[in-house]
């Protein structure tokens, strides 16, 4: 049945779904993004914990490099980590709830399409 022979209701539920849908895909992106980057800086502190605190440290600002302090950047690093994880925890809350969003909606549009097949 094409969407066009549907109730408008219905019409709009299935809008509001695929709407839903898209959302998750871009929550579940940028959950991904922001992970990848938490991952990159463990990485970069395991490096800066085995180094010496009088090695030379270099971090980047656009696009130079400028000679740091190892402590200073290690800081700086565990203070954008847990700026990340406070996100990831933000987007896994929003992916939950557009999901329990969605199951509602499927079921709701799946019980009015039973009596129009």
């Amino acid at each position: 049945m094409s969407e066009a022979k549907l109730p408008a209701q219905l019409q709009e539920q299935v809008r509001r779904l695929q709407q839903l849908q898209q959302t998750l895909q871009v929550v579940v992106s940028q959950r991904q993004q922001l992970e990848i980057e938490s991952s990159e800086i463990d990485q970069a502190l395991g490096e800066l914990e085995k180094m010496d605190d009088k090695a030379l440290v270099y971090k980047s600002i656009g696009s130079l490099l400028v000679k740091s302090e190892r402590q200073k950047v290690i800081g700086e690093l565990k203070e954008r980590k847990e700026l990340l994880n406070t996100r990831i925890s933000v987007l896994t809350r929003q992916r939950s709830r557009v999901e329990e969003r969605m199951k509602g909606l499927q079921k709701i549009v799946q019980e009015r399409l039973k009596p129009l097949t």
